[in-house]
């Protein structure tokens, strides 16, 4: 008798971080008032390196405790039996998570202190991985050390330092540092071992300002979840993910239009009928794909993050959080509880968002609403002529409202002057399409119609991050449109960067 899951794993985490720029953040911004005269345009331009940033998602923040606290009940799983058929790869997947999950249950985390009284301190982060053998068909529990919050560690430069606690195994950190992303490579005698689970504890972050340690292990949540891992990607799993993305990104539609919240950006229209799910769904994915990952893997890079959808459906990306704290799948932010998440609560009131910044950034239907409404409101701000040209195609269009999810409406006045500088003209773009042989362009690009075809044109520099988020967003949108073949990606294997 087969065990097959049918509605998502309970899979807790933590923590993500928003892609590109070090200077600017990657997160959902609010309407900005202000705008720059040509000639402040011109120095940032000029200032600006040509090459992708190389922040990186690895570099994650302290989620708060809140958000753990809010997690699913451990060990809440609808299974059904299946019988007399044959497992496929990602239904096995399936089960040993489940089974690395219930493993990881009631292990004890092993919190180390050191001296005492005021001297009193946390050694480190003990973080647990369930491992298996395929040579030998057994699991065996590993626990590794992190050094103590906060973890001061960026891609490319000096080894994550990190303690093995488990004897006659080897590890290896592979990337991330907190609760999202934070994975490492195990081997015994020689053998790889695959990574089906993870325990990772959370920690009371005003107790770890305060250095209060014995406060911190005794309040400290753990959460068992999975980040990615090449061991358990399967192509069932990204489709089952851009299904899961698709359905639940039409649902958030259609509870905006049966609440009839009405479009800020076009009177008497419903917000339902000027935001298409397929651009929502987008900013689930794109959020969550760091810019060196889609250059280097191109179309890869969304599958990895579709899979993670597939496998974990509502737990996905949920603990994501940036060093910036921008939350959830969506990377919406709200500092000081008076930012960008409080703002569109409050200016959306019939969406009835979830007025809690913790649990309703975490929540994939609640964010997708709430991301509705922000692409409305910055919408609202642009110029007559983007408005008139996204509402006759707002697929194509999208580049402006998403433009401005990701920086706010300065770049997207930035966009808009050098596109104008190329004679591109907001209705004379359109969808991507094929770079002629002998006629490389270098990308990030867009795509002006010219009769019945269409030639990219690069989008001159004036915010890299901005500019690779819109390449990305051009190069994901078709596939959740009406079953969009595979060949609707435009790799950017093949852009020059």
């Amino acid at each position: 008798m087969l065990r097959i899951l049918l509605i998502p794993l309970v899979l807790f985490l933590a923590g993500c971080t928003t892609t590109g720029g070090a200077d600017e953040e990657a997160d959902p911004t609010l309407i900005e008032s202000t705008s720059e005269t040509p000639a402040e345009e011109a120095a940032t331009v000029a200032a600006e390196d040509p090459k992708p940033q190389e922040e990186s998602k690895q570099q994650e923040g302290e989620v708060p405790i809140a958000v753990a606290e809010s997690a699913q009940p451990e060990g809440d799983m609808a299974e059904v039996v299946v019988q007399g058929s044959i497992r496929t790869r990602h239904e096995v997947i399936h089960n040993l998570v489940t089974e690395a999950q219930e493993l990881l249950q009631d292990v004890e985390l092993e919190y180390v202190l050191t001296g005492k009284g005021k001297r009193q301190a946390l050694r480190g982060r003990p973080v647990a991985f369930a491992l298996w053998s395929e040579g030998k068909q057994q699991w065996t529990i590993a626990q590794v050390e992190l050094p103590r919050p906060p973890i001061k560690w960026k891609p490319g430069r000096k080894p994550l330092k990190f303690r093995m606690l488990t004897p006659g195994i080897e590890a290896r950190h592979v990337k991330g540092t907190g609760a999202e992303r934070l994975m490492f490579a195990f081997s015994a005698d020689g053998e790889p071992l695959k990574v089906y689970g993870r325990k990772f504890p959370v920690f009371d972050n005003k107790l770890v300002k305060r250095k209060q340690w014995s406060a911190v292990v005794q309040t400290a949540k753990p959460i068992v979840y999975l980040p990615f891992t090449e061991d358990t990607f399967d192509p069932g799993f990204v489709r089952s993910g851009k299904e899961f993305l698709l359905t639940t990104a039409r649902q958030a539609i259609a509870e905006l239009r049966l609440a009839k919240v009405p479009s800020a950006a076009f009177r008497g229209e419903l917000l339902a009928d000027v935001i298409p799910p397929q651009v929502i769904t987008t900013l689930a994915v794109i959020e969550q794909t760091d810019d060196k990952d889609y250059i280097q893997k191109g179309a890869l890079a969304f599958d990895e993050v579709l899979s993670q959808y597939g496998l974990k459906r509502e737990e996905a990306y949920r603990y994501s959080l940036s060093d910036a704290n921008a939350l959830g799948p969506m990377q919406f932010t709200n500092g000081k509880r008076n930012g960008t998440y409080a703002y569109v609560v409050k200016r959306c009131r019939r969406a009835s968002l979830d007025p809690v910044f913790e649990s309703g950034a975490t929540n994939l239907l609640n964010a997708m609403k709430a991301a509705a409404c922000l692409l409305d409101f910055n919408l609202a701000s642009m110029r007559a002529d983007i408005r008139r040209a996204y509402r006759a195609n707002p697929e194509v269009l999208g580049i402006f409202p998403v433009a401005a999810y990701n920086g706010g409406s300065r770049n997207v006045t930035k966009l808009y002057r050098v596109l104008a500088r190329m004679n591109v003209k907001p209705d004379g773009l359109s969808r991507p399409g094929v770079q002629l042989t002998g006629a490389s362009v270098t990308c990030p690009c867009v795509w002006k119609a010219e009769g019945t075809d269409a030639r990219p044109v690069r989008i001159p520099r004036y915010n890299n991050e901005n500019r690779w988020y819109i390449e990305k967003y051009q190069s994901i949108v078709s596939l959740f449109e009406s079953d969009a073949p595979r060949s609707a990606f435009v790799p950017p294997s093949a852009l020059t960067n």
